[in-house]
Order: C-alpha cells, then sequence, then structure tokens
C-alpha cells in the first residue's frame, strides 16, 4: 500500500512536467525557497497519520492558541489592514483552509506552481487547491477563482522531500498581481521548513472557494507554494536573487512585498523590461557553510539553476559567514576574504557554464549589528573590494554607498536602519533597488 502512494504521486510529479509544450516559455515569477533538513537532524515522520489521510479524510481541528497581543515587543511588522489577530508561529493544522498570498513579477497566459514537502520524509496529502486575485486580509476577488488539478486529477499526495509542479492554469496574469493560493489541508502536517505569513482558517472543512475564509488569521506556517512560474512572453527572462536576510526581506513590512527584488521588480515592470524576478533569499543562509539551510554553494543547482527561464543571477551574499566567524561573542567557522572570493567564482563558473550571467552587489554595513567586529569588517571590505574591481562578474550593483551613513559608511545611515544595523528597513530596500542599473542587466 506505502509503495502504490509513492508510485502514485510520482506519477503525478512527471505528468505534470509533461504538461507543456515545447512551445511555452515558463518563467519563474514568485520564488520562496524549500528547506531541507539539516543534516544530521532526524527526520519528522507522520507516518500513522498518512493512514488515515490517504483518501483526504477530514480531521479534528487542534484547539487554536491565543493571539499574539497587538504591539508586543517583537510583534512582526505586517501589511495587515483588517487587524486581523496573528497566531504564534507554525500552529498545528488539520482539516483546515490556508492562502498563501504571492506577488507574480512579470505576466502571461498561464501559471502553474511549485508545491514542496522538501523539509519532510513522508508523503504528505494535499486537498482542494484554488488560486485566485487577491483582494485584502485574506478575501478574494469574486469571479477570479480557478481550480488547480494535479494530472488533471483534484487533491494529491505529495512525495516524500520532493517538489510537485501542478497543472498549467489558464489565468491570465499581470506583472504585480497579487494572487491568493487557497489550499485545504486535510490533517496534520511536518511543522518544518522556510515560513511565510499565511492566512489560515479556524473553521473546518474545505474552504478553498470561499470568498472569504471564515474567521481567518494570520500566523507563520511551512511554504506549500514554493514557486510560481507564468507562461510569459518568448522575449522574458528571469533573474534569480541569491542571497541571505537582506535578499529575503527580513525587516521589511511583510506581505507587502517591500524587499529589495521586490522593488526590482516594479522598476522593471515600470520600464517594461522583459524580466520577471525570483527571489531565492534565505534569512541566516551563508556562502560557504551550513547555516539556515545548505550554503549559497550547496543549493546553486536546486534553489537557482534550476530556476525556469533564468538568465541572470544577482549574488549579495557573505554577511553571515563574516559575522560569524568574527562574532565578539564566540566565533566559529573562521573565514578568509580569499575564501569568500573563491566562493563566489565558483557561483559565477557553474553559472557561466549554463551560459547564465551573474552580477555582484556589495555587502551593506553592519557596523554596530550583534555579530560586527573590526576584523570582520576588514573581510567585508576586501569582498566588496575584489567585486568592485576583480572584474569576474558580468556587471556590479553597489548596494553599501546608497543605505550608508555618509559621515561613516561602515554603518547604516538612520534613514534605512535604527534598530540592528544590519536589515535595511522599507526605504533602505527601496534604495537598494533603485541603485540597480537596469541596462546593464542583459541576457
Amino acid at each position: 500500500m506505502r509503495l502504490a502512494k509513492f508510485a502514485f504521486a510520482a506519477g503525478l510529479l512527471l505528468a505534470g512536467v509533461s504538461a507543456a509544450s515545447a512551445a511555452d516559455n515558463w518563467v519563474g515569477a514568485w520564488g520562496f525557497v524549500p528547506l531541507p533538513l539539516p543534516p544530521g537532524q532526524a527526520p519528522v515522520v507522520i507516518a500513522p497519520a498518512v493512514a488515515r489521510l490517504a483518501t483526504l479524510t477530514p480531521m479534528a481541528v487542534p484547539p487554536a492558541p491565543a493571539a499574539a497581543p497587538a504591539g508586543a515587543p517583537g510583534a512582526p511588522l505586517l501589511e495587515n489592514p483588517g487587524n486581523l489577530a496573528i497566531l504564534p508561529g507554525n500552529v498545528e493544522l488539520a482539516n483546515v483552509t490556508v492562502r498563501q498570498l504571492v506577488r507574480v513579477s512579470v505576466g502571461g497566459s498561464q501559471i502553474r506552481l511549485r508545491f514542496s514537502n522538501e523539509s519532510s520524509a513522508d508523503v504528505m496529502p494535499v486537498g482542494n487547491v484554488h488560486v485566485a486575485e487577491a483582494g485584502p486580509d485574506g478575501r478574494i476577488v469574486p469571479g477570479t477563482d480557478h481550480a488547480v488539478t494535479f494530472d488533471g486529477k483534484v487533491g494529491v499526495i505529495m512525495p516524500a522531500s520532493s517538489p510537485l509542479y501542478s497543472d498549467p492554469v489558464a489565468m491570465p496574469v499581470k506583472a504585480l498581481d497579487r494572487l491568493l493560493i487557497s489550499i485545504h489541508v486535510p490533517g496534520p502536517v511536518p511543522r518544518s521548513g522556510h515560513a511565510l505569513y499565511t492566512y489560515v482558517t479556524q473553521a473546518p472543512g474545505d474552504n478553498t472557494a470561499a470568498v472569504a475564509l471564515p474567521n481567518a488569521k494570520l500566523t507563520r506556517v511551512t511554504a506549500f507554494v514554493t514557486g510560481v512560474d507564468v507562461n510569459a512572453e518568448p522575449s522574458v527572462g528571469t533573474i534569480v536573487t541569491l542571497g541571505d536576510s537582506i535578499t529575503e526581506g527580513a525587516a521589511s513590512t511583510a506581505n507587502a512585498f517591500r524587499g529589495w527584488p521586490d522593488r526590482l521588480a516594479e522598476r522593471l515592470a515600470a520600464a517594461k523590461k522583459d524580466w520577471s524576478v525570483f527571489n531565492t533569499g534565505i534569512g541566516g543562509n551563508r556562502l560557504l557553510r551550513y547555516g539556515t539551510g545548505p550554503s549559497a554553494l550547496a543549493r546553486l543547482d536546486r534553489d537557482v539553476l534550476s530556476v525556469p527561464g533564468i538568465k541572470a543571477i544577482i549574488l549579495l551574499e557573505g554577511i553571515n559567514d563574516i559575522g560569524v566567524s568574527f562574532n565578539p561573542a564566540g566565533g566559529r567557522d573562521p573565514v578568509t576574504a580569499e575564501a569568500l572570493i573563491a566562493a563566489d567564482k565558483q557561483v559565477i563558473a557553474r553559472a557561466h557554464a549554463k551560459g547564465i550571467k551573474v552580477y555582484g552587489a556589495l555587502l551593506t554595513p553592519y557596523q554596530g549589528a550583534g555579530y560586527a567586529s573590526p576584523a570582520g569588517e576588514q573581510v567585508r571590505t576586501a569582498l566588496n573590494q575584489w567585486i568592485k574591481i576583480g572584474g569576474a562578474f558580468d556587471g556590479v550593483i553597489d548596494f553599501a554607498t546608497p543605505v550608508a551613513d555618509h559621515a561613516n559608511p561602515l554603518t547604516f545611515d538612520l534613514r534605512y536602519n535604527a534598530t540592528d544595523k544590519l536589515h535595511p528597513n522599507d526605504a533602505g530596500y527601496q534604495a537598494m533597488a533603485d541603485a540597480i542599473d537596469l541596462e546593464m542587466i542583459t541576457k
């Protein structure tokens, strides 16, 4: 029985991929990196539940945790005009509907969804899935709802430790359209992986087609969908942004698309450039060693080079390698500028081998951050100098100067970071995006 489930799921995977024709131009239009299990960590196995869930049998909903009080210390900054209650992260999900908010960076005639079960060692059932234009507070725009299928069928059992593409959805989209992906979760799923703010209903059952989710709350949930592809015009290519939390968009307003890759997508759309933007930033990521998720070198093939339509990479990575190595509170994993330069050269060589251009971005200031040190600053300065004059990249983007304090370029201008001295705020991310020469980036 268990082998049959795996075979069934694998068959859906192959069928979903073969649905595209050779004439299509699928490009990655929104991305969020799935995280495999860390090295040495025992997998979270939910095998007893899977036997009951194979037929998508409804299950009891666990009690809802108390909402976080508004304005509590450390409360996330959210685009939440309706002031929905915010639940603690990664609550248990069973027989409920979740809605994941995405924004596509380019328009086209069809979309398809990349689901991820890569943080689980077991198969995972998914019930009905719908996608629609996003209204406020987890509501869909009436009349825009589309059912999502897998090999022509609703619902799917996702293979263990694997991604899964949906069938193409005949849903024309425009650049910067916001979409809500509604997913019925029949039963318990492993609470691991890369989480984002998601609308979750406290009402049991399948509410994927509902305009408004009953009693919706916001909570951080492991991402079910980690990529949205658009069938775009033949001239469109994908820029993949590779980096850490500064690329992911930490400290920007969540659910508002205000990180520098989001702002870059807006600039490209306004200039009518034939580019899509796909974000592969992970908070805590490093170039050389496992940080949060595999290192940039280890995940390059899966997370970056495999993105549909990829023509260019913007690389902004290394500050966590430096900070961890030279942390005054106790450094580890020693790193040198030469080692980081060698890692950058590896990214360039592997991308160039596939005809993909790589643009190097200068690391932003970090003096005053929790893990900053004079020795680490020397490495950051040396790496930035090599990026600027080394000639290895196809182009250089200066992210450091626009956000730096003019009186002390080693730290942030207070307009762009008045808190942790590491992550830009919304205005800082806008300044970074504005520093990119759109004419420099070519296919």
